[in-house]
């Protein structure tokens, strides 16, 4: 299934190419006040392959907080977020944002609130290894 996405002016978009097709979209929903704040509710699938184009870089911001192992792309004209990378061992790793999702694909989505706090950075990263996206190209400059 090719599922796209986007921030609301489109400046950030995405491409997600998810084989085979999902019969769900299992997404958590973050409790930080970051994710809360912003909507942000991500899905990954580990052997799917994820194409981001930036139509403006200017007009990106990356925002790290807490333990500074992940980079949220803000697009900084509508204020959306809907990619996060992490990198690692010289690879890019990412999730994305459901509720920028077409609308065909977010009727897939089962959403469960989700909390990292007690995670320590070691297995935090282990996790993400494990379960982000790891093939992420970018267009536009903001890998």
């Amino acid at each position: 299934m090719l599922i796209h996405g986007a921030c609301h002016c489109g400046n950030i978009a995405f491409d997600l190419h998810w084989e085979p097709d999902p019969v769900r979209i299992p997404a958590r929903a973050c409790t930080c006040s970051f994710c809360i704040g912003h909507g942000g509710v991500w899905t990954s699938f580990p052997s799917a392959r994820l194409r981001v184009e930036v139509e403006q870089p200017s007009l990106v911001s990356r925002y790290a907080f807490g333990t500074q192992t992940a980079e949220f792309h803000v697009c900084s004209r509508c204020g959306v977020v809907p990619v996060v990378t992490a990198a690692m061992d010289g690879n890019l790793y990412a999730v994305v944002n459901v509720n920028t999702f077409e609308e065909t694909a977010r009727a897939l989505v089962q959403q469960s609130p989700i909390t990292f706090d007690d995670e320590d950075p070691a297995t935090r990263l282990a996790r993400r290894k494990r379960n982000w996206i790891a093939d992420v190209g970018f267009a536009g400059g903001q890998g």
